[in-house]
């Protein structure tokens, strides 16, 4: 089931309740990025630290999860082929 329209997307006020707003640590990441934010720097968690990215024009409508990712990439290189390719005989 989807959120009504009549409820708004959902934000998060805690930011605007804050008297600094230098950094704004948020928690909530299924909250929605709103045009007050832009040009502010936000701390956004993703489960283990906290991830800092300076909101732009861009960002307004998203979610605040987008921009953090829970995933680790992989630190291990490609391996080669395991298939060798035989060289052509010439045939006399």
């Amino acid at each position: 089931m989807t959120r009504s329209t009549w409820k708004g997307p959902p934000v998060d006020t805690r930011p605007f309740k804050q008297k600094k707003k230098i950094r704004w640590r948020i928690w909530s990441r299924r909250s929605c990025i709103s045009p007050q934010f832009v040009g502010y720097y936000a701390q956004i968690y993703n489960g283990k630290g906290s991830v800092g990215l300076e909101i732009t024009e861009e960002m307004v409508g998203h979610k605040s999860g987008e921009f953090a990712s829970t995933r680790k990439t992989s630190g291990k290189k490609a391996l080669p082929s395991k298939t060798r390719i035989k060289p052509i005989k010439k045939v006399r």
